[in-house]
């Protein structure tokens, strides 16, 4: 049973990254000419889904999907509220419901 808590709050980290964490050394590595490999084995690149140099030059950065990862950090959150996420969400579409009713006692 640690071991799994111990796992989630892991996964939870790395989606909090995906989501949260900054671009700026991606950015930099875009648009650096000679950079050392020190340099780059130093950067924070854990957002970036795939690099690739075009045979026309330059370089494309595709980043992962920061929604996605919200929605995996909400739906794990879900999990160990157990569930109550679900039931606050249907409990304000029933408030919602009372607010828009017209009251019958007039």
């Amino acid at each position: 049973m640690a071991n799994q808590s111990r796992s989630k709050r892991k996964i939870m980290r790395g989606y909090d990254k995906l989501a949260f964490g900054g671009i700026s050394d991606a950015v930099r590595l875009m648009f650096c000419e000679n950079m050392d490999v020190t340099e780059i084995e130093n950067m924070d690149l854990f957002n970036v889904a795939e690099i690739k140099r075009p045979k026309g030059g330059g370089m494309e950065i595709r980043f992962f999907d920061r929604i996605k990862a919200l929605q995996c950090l909400e739906q794990i959150s879900d999990e160990q509220t157990g569930g109550l996420g679900e039931f606050y969400r249907a409990l304000e579409q029933s408030v919602r419901c009372f607010d828009s009713a017209d009251p019958k006692e007039d």
